[in-house]
């Protein structure tokens, strides 16, 4: 087998707002939507600069459900971009919570948390340095000494 791309694919509860938000925070391009005779929204591809997140309105009656339902979400989306302070103050100015503000990482980046206004999470950042795996869990353990 051989995989080709991997996508994410988000249920919102109002696919048409989820993305217009997504345009106003983050500047993507909607690729195409298909729309159903009852107006929802059954598929979008929304083009990340290259990477393709797909969503689509709720589906119930399928098993689709956006995060509320469930009381939230356990998955996050990362969005690795040029630099996570102005596109985190973008997508709080088109609606987002913050979840945890920018600061430096210990994995070498810049990086904080915001929840859409659909309830998806999204850890947004930028690169600071390189770091080798042995570097990162040298840190990392740093974490867990000082109580973090």
């Amino acid at each position: 087998m051989k995989i080709h791309e991997l996508f994410s694919y988000i249920c919102v509860s109002d696919a048409e707002r989820a993305i217009a938000f997504y345009q106003q925070a983050f500047g993507v391009t909607e690729k195409f939507r298909l729309v159903g005779p009852n107006g929802r929204i059954g598929h979008a591809e929304l083009d990340f600069g290259g990477a393709i997140l797909m969503l689509a309105d709720e589906f119930p009656e399928f098993g689709a459900h956006a995060p509320a339902h469930y009381g939230g979400t356990p998955t996050m989306l990362h969005l690795h971009v040029d630099d996570a302070d102005e596109a985190i103050r973008r997508a709080v100015a088109a609606g987002a919570e913050i979840e945890r503000e920018p600061q430096d990482q210990f994995y070498g980046e810049r990086s904080g948390t915001i929840r859409d206004p659909f309830g998806h999470r999204w850890n947004i950042g930028h690169h600071l340095e390189d770091v080798s795996p042995e570097e990162m869990q040298r840190r990392y353990e740093k974490l867990f000494e000082s109580g973090t």
